[in-house]
């Protein structure tokens, strides 16, 4: 005897409880995750890529006991995925906002592959199985590290690159993020706080969630002094860039990175952790980088980051 298929009405109930609590869900969060304006210093950020086409070649991620065998993109947005799938393996890490983040992304795709499904379902138990598409996941790692304010040189590190990177295609982009790893890699010395998260979502939605993390990363400052986004370069001249103020406790450092292929950042507790996830993130491949953002405060001159704003602002920060 067959199994007894789920009422069409009751499929469309979960669907549509699911697309009404999701974005209020992510929107709270991101209110209740953003510091109050008066904790934010000005800073920068350098980064730019494309989801706009498919990876080339279907890859299969393994890990943490399972794998991820379905979900993508084709030919534009939309679609979602189909059935059967498996949800994206989250072996190294995440937590806070952006694991809650990850797992709406996986969501949504889910809440779409049920409306792709639902005109498919018969009452007579028919199959609810679609080819799967071949494009792989998407791994998004993202990694923070708070230094001494004294690091002086990482910030006009940071000034160089966003003046001189080239931030329009892959090559660029992988040499900006190997000289940003690297920068960091010559700190350790400086290095307070860090924290790693990395989960995969399908890559029909690896846009809009590594577009809400930028957010919410970007709404951490008052504003962007210094900035070199997809080719396009910006220098506030009303807020100048310069060295901190003397009194300033800390710099801090978000790395946000998409690829194709896995990043294996275990999660920090030590600073022989932080060196090894600098050395894994800034080796990630030309061929395999979608995306890439850097965004560090303060920026502007004369500014100052305390460590109650400091944790105030990176709540998920670990002590090294």
């Amino acid at each position: 005897m067959s199994p007894r298929p789920f009422p069409i009405a009751f499929v469309r109930f979960r669907r549509l409880s699911l697309l009404v609590l999701m974005p209020l869900l992510v929107s709270g969060l991101l209110l209740l995750s953003s510091p109050s304006p008066s904790w934010a210093a000005r800073g920068g950020r350098i980064g730019g890529g494309s989801f706009r086409s498919a990876p080339s070649m279907p890859r299969s991620y393994s890990g943490g006991g399972g794998s991820y065998g379905g979900g993508g993109y084709r030919g534009g947005y939309g679609g979602g995925i189909g059935f059967p799938f498996l949800i994206p393996i989250f072996g190294f890490g995440g937590g806070g906002l952006f694991g809650f983040l990850i797992l709406m992304a996986i969501a949504g795709v889910l809440v779409n592959a049920l409306r792709g499904a639902g005109g498919g379902m018969t009452s007579g138990g028919g199959s609810l199985a679609a080819a799967p598409r071949a494009d792989g996941p998407v791994t998004i790692a993202q990694l923070q590290v708070g230094l001494l304010a004294s690091a002086r040189e990482l910030q006009d590190d940071l000034r160089r690159l966003a003046a001189t990177a080239d931030t329009t295609g892959s090559t660029g982009l992988q040499r900006l993020l190997q000289e940003t790893s690297l920068s960091l890699l010559r700190q350790p010395d400086l290095w307070v706080y860090a924290n790693s998260e990395v989960g995969q979502v399908p890559f029909a939605s690896a846009e809009s969630t590594f577009n809400r993390l930028s957010m919410t990363e970007r709404s951490k400052l008052r504003s962007e002094v210094t900035s070199n986004v997809g080719g396009r370069r910006f220098q506030d001249e009303v807020a100048a860039s310069g060295p901190t103020d003397a009194a300033s406790d800390f710099i801090a450092v978000t790395l946000l990175v998409a690829s194709r292929g896995r990043i294996p950042i275990k999660t920090i507790t030590s600073a022989d952790d932080l060196r090894d996830a600098l050395g894994v993130i800034g080796a990630v491949s030309a061929g395999d980088l979608i995306a890439l953002e850097v965004i560090w405060q303060p920026e502007g001159k004369g500014e100052v980051l305390s460590t109650e704003e400091l944790l105030t602002a990176y709540p998920q920060l670990q002590h090294l």
